[in-house]
């Protein structure tokens, strides 16, 4: 069981499944589809082949005809017959002699001639057959003589008897037929033809209409009676009704199902009877067997083949797989250096690459989390260390002085309070390294009570940050240091009074914090050293005092700090134009909050 939980083991049943089951439903369809077809096919051949019987049966009749009316249009045996009936008995044997010769001439000229006997009106029976040759005898009233003598010169086909009815001598199944004979004259009726055949002939054209040693062809007659079959021995047919094809015409022919046979129907025209042919399924299924044992060794064959392809197929869909697990327990015991190589499927492609990708950005994550981490320490300490310039304090305390001196106590006591909490600010790091947008604002305002006093209003601010930006989290330390610089080199060395202006803006897809001042500004060759700086990212070269600033929290430890927690899309980017102003803008990601996304 443990074995169909793998990959190659459902896969190789899902795909042995599908393929025998597409495999068995394939055959069915075409199964039905070939019995559909060996049926349609059978239900044809039926058709022709009792059609062609019908047409063999009806020129055998007419051959029977035409023999009959030989003797009909035989002007010397009509004449013979007239004398005899008026010879005398010592006349009489001659003309017997000649009448039998007559016959016997006709009698010889077809071989499945059993008998042919002619009754004359006063009585008397010439007859020649093979038991005796030529034969007298008187009238002997009959059933089918009497059937022969009621008829009006129309053939009459009386029918398969097993024996002669008679010759004594012949006991052989015979076919009996006969019509009355006209002198062309007068059209007076001279006596009867009555002609026995062999009945092994009408058998043999019937068995043309049969499709199976199971079939069954027989002939009724318009009464529905049955005249001769051809197999008397096949048992569990169904019984057909009489008057089953009484609507039939001459050399008309229908199929029909009848309780699991195939019934086929012709009409005789010679003999206004009904061929009819009865196939049990079970004779049309022959072929159908054939069909079944080739298809049952096709899928056969098929499974096997499926079972290999399934096994290869399986096998070749895992084993990247397996290569991706081997790797991802590698990366579970830290070793992010590691790739997985395959070349299989495209999706497979995907997910291996998406994994590679995945770890390489784990591992780039985890080099910029241990450089933020050493950065953010350096920063501590450099904040330590330098939590305010020397100049600027010494300036500052020199203002408290002159303050003092002239005792304005209110302001000395705001510079002082905004001092105290740039201290406590700057120094605080053990809660976290991020802060709410909202306090390094509160920082800069801090920060400018007293550059305000300090420069005599020389400098007017302005703060238009959008309330929704006020709740995201930024590096700790960022602002001051920008707005240092944009103090220091920016609007000190005007000899106007200047403007210091931040606001904030979104601009594709990211949170910018514009520091802009419309000071000195920054000649194209220095605004070039600072991008270049900026760009590449390292502390060599960073002789461009602009960007570094002053001895605390450079300009440059702000941009790395940014990219190193939110990526290399985000940091610092400057514009600038002489005697124009500077523009510091610091790009963060839009950090939407629960109630926002709710």
């Amino acid at each position: 069981m443990k074995t169909l939980q793998t990959i190659p083991g459902r896969l190789f049943l899902i795909f042995l499944l599908s393929m025998v089951l597409l495999l068995i439903i394939v055959n069915v369809v075409y199964y039905n589809r070939a019995a559909d077809q060996i049926r349609d096919k059978v239900g044809v051949i039926s058709e022709k082949n009792i059609s062609q019987t019908v047409g063999l049966f009806d020129l055998l009749l007419q051959g029977y005809d035409s023999v009959t009316k030989t003797l009909n249009s035989n002007v010397e045996l009509v004449r013979l017959l007239q004398q005899h009936a008026a010879a005398d008995s010592a006349a009489k044997p001659d003309i017997e002699r000649r009448i039998s010769e007559s016959l016997g001439a006709i009698f010889y000229s077809r071989r499945d001639i059993v008998g042919i006997h002619i009754v004359s009106n006063n009585g008397k029976v010439f007859g020649f057959d093979r038991s005796s040759g030529a034969t007298t005898s008187n009238y002997t009233p009959s059933d089918w003589l009497m059937t022969l003598m009621q008829s009006t010169g129309e053939m009459k086909w009386l029918g398969v008897f097993p024996q002669s009815l008679i010759s004594k001598g012949i006991n052989q199944p015979v076919f009996a037929f006969g019509r009355q004979l006209f002198e062309l004259q007068t059209l007076k009726s001279t006596g009867i033809v009555y002609i026995e055949t062999d009945a092994n002939a009408i058998v043999s054209a019937l068995s043309n209409a049969s499709l199976g040693p199971g079939s069954l062809v027989m002939i009724r007659d318009n009464n529905g009676e049955e005249i001769v079959r051809t197999n008397t021995n096949v048992e569990g047919l169904p019984a057909v009704p009489k008057d089953w094809a009484d609507n039939l015409r001459p050399n008309e022919v229908f199929v029909r199902k009848l309780d699991n046979t195939m019934v086929t129907a012709a009409r005789i025209g010679m003999a206004d009877w009904t061929m009819i042919s009865v196939t049990p399924n079970r004779e049309l299924q022959l072929e159908l067997k054939e069909t079944q044992q080739f298809l049952a060794t096709f899928i056969l064959i098929l499974v096997a083949v499926a079972i290999i392809i399934a096994t290869l197929v399986s096998r070749s869909f895992s084993k990247p797989f397996k290569r991706l697990i081997q790797q991802m327990k590698q990366v579970e015991l830290g070793n992010f250096k590691g790739e997985v190589k395959v070349q299989s499927y495209q999706e497979l492609n995907v997910l291996v690459n998406s994994f590679n990708r995945m770890v390489l950005q784990m591992d780039d994550l985890i080099e910029r989390i241990k450089l933020a981490s050493i950065s953010e320490k350096q920063a501590q300490l450099q904040a330590l260390q330098s939590q305010v310039n020397p100049h600027f304090l010494f300036n500052t305390l020199d203002m408290i002085y002159w303050m003092l001196d002239e005792r304005e106590n209110d302001r000395l006591g705001g510079v002082i309070l905004a001092l105290s909490r740039i201290f406590r600010y700057s120094s605080d790091w053990e809660e976290a390294s991020l802060a709410a947008l909202e306090l390094e604002l509160e920082q800069f305002r801090h920060y400018f009570t007293i550059i305000e006093t300090r420069l005599g209003g020389r400098v007017s601010t302005s703060i238009e940050v959008g309330k929704r930006w006020l709740d995201v989290q930024v590096p700790k330390m960022i602002l001051q240091p920008i707005v240092e610089n944009a103090v220091k080199y920016g609007l000190e060395p005007m000899n106007r009074p200047g403007t210091l202006r931040v606001y904030s803006q979104e601009a594709a897809g990211k949170l910018e914090i514009v520091v802009e001042d419309d000071g000195v500004g920054v000649d194209e060759d220095t605004l070039q050293r600072i991008q270049s700086v900026l760009q590449s990212n390292e502390d060599a070269g960073l002789a461009v005092p602009d960007l570094k600033g002053r001895r605390g929290i450079g300009l440059l430890n702000v941009h790395r700090r940014i990219k190193l927690m939110f990526g290399d899309g985000y940091g610092l980017r400057f514009e600038s134009r002489q005697n124009e102003g500077t523009k510091v803008i610091a790009s963060f990601p839009i950090q939407h909050r629960e109630d926002e996304q709710a």
